[in-house]
Parts: structure tokens; sequence; C-alpha cells
């Protein structure tokens, strides 16, 4: 035995062992503890989805939205393993599959499309939600091509015809759009600000309608989308002018607002959002299940038929998208004295 060492009877090596091994079984408890969350978070982000989802659409059966998001969420099915369902909500300027996400559990399972007119809404109605605090948003999908069109047998030619005829008859010239404070009819406002003239708005749940509409003479003129475009080609309407940066492809004779003077350019990217609250990995499940659908050459061609693409945003750009066009849109809703009164 080594000199100056503490003699240790057996009785407190014992003792000493088991309060060592408790203290190892409590650490070993508690990393446990720990882990069974996180271990649980996983699993379920694993799992998921493991029944449908319900994907809300803003505008009516048959209209280009319509039909290129059901391409999406056939994809997006195949993708998730799960069927992804199409419900259509129209109506309110396309705001109601937002407002739908308000009163829905944060689980996943329901989704909602997401138009520029979201952004919007606080300035011209009351709510009781905010769009960048209560939406997570998943992903942008692709975003609409804009123009204006007559019926072809329409004696307002040209665009010269149309905004000399609304000149020499105030307030008579009318036009149909997707919904009131849609991008179409906010910028036919802004139009008519700047030409000095004034025109008759008559909003529609959405471009199935509308066409139908100017097809029967109820509106001399129609703002919408490229969801015109079928009706176009098949010589029943004349497009006067779209609203990109550049002409249309299909389009080709058709100037752009720019062209016509007018320093304005107006598309309208859309995408996808989930309730506030939604786990960040089951987010991140959706993204990435969408984000595969987008780049299939199936959703291309339905894109095509409209002259929209793919216009891919990931959950941050496309959060930062949303807080960045909430604040633009409150500009131009007061620009055009379109903002309610507190």
């Amino acid at each position: 035995m080594c000199a100056g060492l503490p003699v240790m009877h057996d009785g407190q090596i014992g003792r000493i062992t088991r309060r060592v091994f408790m203290q190892r079984r409590q650490l070993l408890q508690s990393a446990v503890a720990l882990a069974v969350p996180a271990l649980g978070a996983q699993a379920r982000a694993q799992s998921f989805p493991v029944k449908p989802i319900k994907l809300i659409i803003a505008f009516p059966a048959g209209g280009p939205t319509d039909i290129t998001m059901r391409v999406l969420a056939d994809n997006a099915s195949k993708a998730l393993g799960q069927p992804v369902v199409v419900e259509n909500k129209p109506g309110a300027g396309g705001t109601l599959p937002a407002q739908a996400l308000q009163s829905v559990s944060a689980d996943g399972y329901t989704l909602a499309q997401i138009p520029l007119g979201v952004f919007r809404l606080p300035y011209t109605t009351k709510i009781n939600w905010d769009p960048i605090k209560d939406l997570a948003y998943v992903l942008n999908v692709t975003g609409y091509a804009f123009g204006l069109v007559v019926p072809a047998d329409s004696p307002l030619k040209t665009w010269t015809h149309f905004v000399g005829w609304a000149k020499a008859n105030p307030g008579m010239l009318s036009y149909g759009s997707t919904g009131t404070m849609t991008s179409p009819h906010l910028t036919m406002e802004l139009i008519a600000q700047k030409l000095g003239i004034q025109l008759l708005h008559v909003p529609y749940k959405g471009s199935a309608d509308l066409m139908q509409s100017i097809l029967g003479g109820n509106v001399m003129a129609a703002a919408d989308s490229t969801g015109f475009a079928p009706l176009v080609e098949s010589g029943k309407l004349r497009v006067l002018n779209t609203w990109g940066e550049q002409r249309l492809a299909k389009f080709p004779d058709a100037p752009t607002l720019k062209e016509l003077g007018l320093d304005m350019v107006q598309n309208s990217p859309f995408g996808i959002a989930a309730p506030r609250g939604t786990p960040t990995a089951q987010v991140k499940r959706l993204h990435d299940a969408f984000k595969q659908a987008m780049e299939q050459a199936s959703y291309k061609a339905v894109l095509a038929r409209y002259d929209m693409v793919p216009m891919y945003m990931s959950t941050a750009g496309y959060t930062r998208f949303a807080q960045e066009t909430f604040a633009r849109e409150k500009a131009l809703v007061e620009k055009l004295g379109l903002a309610r009164q507190s």
C-alpha cells in the first residue's frame, strides 16, 4: 500500500460505486427525455403526409389558374405519395383561400394559392389577420402575364381607338376584370388615371366567367391574364396590348404598355402558403414536392398554353417577396385613392 493514501473500507467503496452508477443513470435518462421529442418530430416529418392534402385555388374551375394548378397538384401528389385535392374558392379578388387558412389546423394538410390581391387586402378591407405574420409561405410557382382584349368584331381596333372612344364617352367604356382589387383592375385604374379617362369597371369571379361575359357582349373589353389566349387564337378576341417588359411570343403584334407611352410593367407572381405555425419540417417537405412538381414537363407545357412559365422562389425568397410586395401594394392603393377609411 502506498504511503499517504487513505484507506477505504469495502462499505465505502460500495457506496461510492452506487452513487456513481445513480448519477450515470440520471444523466442517461435526461438525455433520453431530451431526445424523445426531437425523434418524435423527426418521425412525424418523415411520415408526412399520411392523408390527402387540400389545395385551395382562388379562381373558378375551367380558368387558366385552375387548369394549371390541377396539373401541378397531380405532379405533387406523386412526389408526396398522397393525393393533393384542389378546391376552388373564387371571389373577393382572389383572397378567400388565404382567409380560409386562418381557421384550419397548422399541420400542413391545407394549403392555399396566394395571388397578389392578398397583399393589398388590409389596405382596402378591415380584416383580423395579417398577410405576413399569419401565413407560412412555402414557395412561388408561376405568375400571370396580362393584357387587354376586345371582341374580334369590336370597332375598337387598336389602343388608340380605345382611348379615343373613352375620352369621347366618359364612364361608358366598360371593361371586365377578374375581381375588384385584383391586378387587372388596379392596373386599368392606374392607366385611366395616367391618361385622364374614365372607365366602367365590371368585376367577375375569374377568367372563365369574364370570357363568357365578353363573348356574350356584356362588356366592351376585358383585362385579364392570358387565359384569353385560346379565344384569340380561334379568332373570337383581339389583343390591344400586353403588360410585360417585352411583347409576348404568342401575340407578337400586340404592343406593350411601355411601347404605348405608359411606363408600366405588370406581372403577378403567385405561390402557395400554409397556415401560420406549420412545422418547419412539413413546410420543407411540401416545398420539395411542389418544386419537383414544377420541374415536370407536363406543368411547363400547360403553363405555355397561357404564356406562363415556372417562376420559382424558395421558402425564404417567397417570404421576402411577400414582405416587399406588402409594402409596395400599400403605395399603389393609396395612389389610386382606394384605401379604406379607418
